[in-house]
């Protein structure tokens, strides 16, 4: 890994703020921040370990282990769940088979909950990827997961 990370370190080390794009460069490399990745950035920004982890901790789209090959997000805001996505939750969980946070047997796809994905007179919404889907209802959501995660069984 140290091979390839470096290409990534030598590319942000002297901007300024270099460790948010640095940190989004890897995770785009791996699909995850891996631990051993951790020091070498920590030691070449001349930060502390703890100051990257902190970093990483406290971005929620920072990963530290390895994700699906697609995400999933339900939006579970208050004015989404206005609408409906508590049952578009719970379809959703049954449906893949798993709980937030983990992802399929498969290993297409991860679930998530999100907080507002800015969608709010549209709920229930749903993001897959980049893609964000208004109106989801439990056909819709089999519909994309079938069509953008192409998950086996749907």
């Amino acid at each position: 890994m140290q091979s390839a990370l470096a290409p990534i370190i030598d590319q942000y080390r002297d901007c300024e703020g270099a460790l948010l794009p640095l940190l989004h460069a890897v995770q785009a490399q791996w699909g995850h921040i891996p631990d051993a990745a951790i020091d070498p950035i920590a030691r070449e920004l001349n930060l502390s370990a703890a100051e990257v982890h902190g970093v990483i901790s406290f971005y929620h789209d920072f990963k530290t282990s390895p994700q699906g090959e697609h995400l999933v997000q339900v939006c579970c805001a208050e004015a989404c769940q206005a609408r409906g996505s508590r049952s578009l939750e719970s379809y959703a969980t049954q449906r893949l088979g798993i709980d937030y946070g983990e992802t399929t047997v498969s290993g297409r796809v991860t679930l998530e909950r999100v907080y507002c994905l800015g969608n709010c007179a549209c709920g229930p919404s749903l993001r897959i990827d980049d893609d964000v889907y208004a109106r989801v209802d439990n056909p819709t959501f089999d519909a994309l997961l079938a069509e953008k995660a192409e998950e086996p069984g749907l």
